[in-house]
């Protein structure tokens, strides 16, 4: 999709940040397993995996911000047209499938 090599590459302490925050998630989905078999109350299960979910929406909208701040803008500069309407067609894709994230 993106011929001249464009990868989303993070910065160190970004990346660093981001794989805490999957750990954190990572950590909240055991929790919840726990909270199952211990059969903890509904409520208090629910209110983890709401947790989780926010964790996992924040991380998702710091992935896509690189995303179109490295490949999407590399696309849009140095791409030709269909290289340009691919990256419009991702940052589709991935709209309607996620509807949302969490800004920086």
């Amino acid at each position: 999709m993106y011929p001249w090599g464009v990868s989303v590459s993070l910065p160190d302490q970004d990346k660093k940040k981001l794989l805490a925050r999957l750990r954190r998630a990572e950590g909240q989905l055991k929790a919840v397993g726990r909270m199952i078999d211990d059969d903890k109350a509904c409520v208090d299960t629910l209110l983890q995996i709401s947790a989780i979910q926010g964790a996992l929406e924040k991380i998702g909208g710091l992935v896509l911000a690189e995303h179109i701040e490295s490949c999407v803008s590399e696309a849009l500069v140095h791409g030709d047209a269909d290289a340009r309407q691919g990256a419009i067609d991702d940052l589709l894709d991935v709209f309607g499938r996620y509807g949302r994230f969490g800004a920086r």
